[in-house]
């Protein structure tokens, strides 16, 4: 552009139309854009394009060579090409729940999974699994968890027989000592034979950043555990590494894929849900429960389940102690395949409430109500 403008008049025509579509003299007659962004902006699109001819040619060698189509390519070895996650086998839950899991696998934030008891989230983590092709390593959490349960813990009965096969080694190693304090110093050299790789015993934290696969790791009900507990999974879920005093800081093979599940037992700190993807998982509509019964119990009439999930929408409308979830709608579904029943009435709900209610008081708060919920 520049040799255009100093008045070069031996430019050929290639040049002078380069020369035009960057900005200076030529023969397009376009407006001059001679700003340093613009000559920039179009500098990167040219070598894009230049890019993306070269990759097109040698794809196309490529496929020459190996007899293949252009743009086509090989199957996986587990079948078919491979569909973005959410579209995969198992599908779990509305639109939105899949393309908030699509944004998650993007980037290396957990998924802080909450929703009452018995909704699907841990079956979630699951078909999320199940979908990527990857090992699911779960950690149950309780009142009282602490690290050495969720982290790793040392094998003392085996260090201590180890330390029984070796004691001739060890008087080798104090022979010779002038004093106690010399003796012990020989020792000490010598502990990290007792504090290695093959004393520890992982657990659910530990093996999913030790995993040289990509892995889920399922941390269910977090909300159960203490408040010390959730600060430690602070370091887990921000750098994805631990620190073993005895071995050192231990950073991820590869970022599992995180998910944790709460029932609401308790609020989450503001530190842990920062760093996690909210995703808050509600009783499903009519619709959607009668796929998952229809999915899960494939030999139920649909007759049955619909009259089934319609009297389950009405108890929950209900002023219950404890709502009957999803995992008891496929429990009563299957109780009702099992006693062979085809249609639903009065009398067989009040036979099998024992199924879906867990409370005497939301039993008898049902049976004053079996004709209207039926009805």
């Amino acid at each position: 552009a520049r040799r255009g403008r100093s008045g070069n008049r031996r430019l050929g025509a290639d040049a002078r139309h380069r020369s035009a579509d960057r900005g200076g003299p030529g023969r397009s007659g376009g407006r001059r854009r001679d700003h340093p962004r613009a000559l920039l902006a179009r500098d990167a699109r040219h070598r894009s394009g230049l890019r993306a001819a070269a990759g097109g040619r040698l794809h196309r060698r490529l496929c020459v060579r190996r007899r293949l189509r252009p743009r086509e390519r090989e199957p996986r070895p587990g079948g078919g090409p491979r569909r973005p996650l959410g579209q995969r086998r198992g599908r779990f839950g509305p639109d939105a729940t899949r393309r908030l899991l699509g944004q998650a696998h993007g980037i290396p934030h957990p998924v802080l999974v909450e929703g009452p008891a018995g909704v699907g989230k841990t079956e979630l983590s699951k078909a999320v699994a199940r979908s990527l092709g990857r090992e699911l390593i779960r950690l149950q959490c309780y009142e009282g968890l602490d690290e050495t349960k969720a982290l790793y813990e040392w094998e003392y009965a085996k260090q201590l027989l180890y330390t029984q096969m070796v004691k001739e080694k060890i008087d080798d190693v104090v022979s010779g000592a002038r004093g106690l304090t010399e003796a012990v110093d020989r020792i000490a050299e010598q502990e990290d034979a007792f504090f290695s790789e093959r004393f520890i015993q992982p657990r659910p934290l530990l093996q999913a950043i030790s995993s040289v696969q990509p892995v889920v790791l399922l941390v269910d009900e977090v909300d159960k555990s203490d408040p010390e507990f959730e600060a430690f999974l602070l370091e887990v879920l921000s750098d994805f590494q631990v620190s073993i005093p005895e071995l050192g800081t231990r950073m991820a093979r590869n970022i599992p894929f995180v998910f944790l599940t709460s029932n609401d037992s308790r609020d989450m700190s503001d530190a842990l849900k920062r760093r996690c993807i909210h995703l808050y998982i509600d009783y499903p509509d009519r619709d959607l429960e009668m796929k998952i019964v229809r999915l899960k119990i494939p030999g139920i009439k649909a007759a049955l389940a619909g009259q089934l999930i319609d009297a389950i929408h009405k108890i929950r409308e209900l002023d219950l102690k404890k709502k009957p979830c999803v995992s008891e709608t496929l429990d009563w579904a299957q109780s009702l395949l099992a006693l062979q029943i085809e249609d639903l009435n009065p009398k067989v709900l009040r036979d099998t409430l024992n199924v879906i209610l867990k409370y005497q008081a939301d039993v008898d708060l049902v049976q004053g109500k079996l004709a209207q919920i039926i009805n």
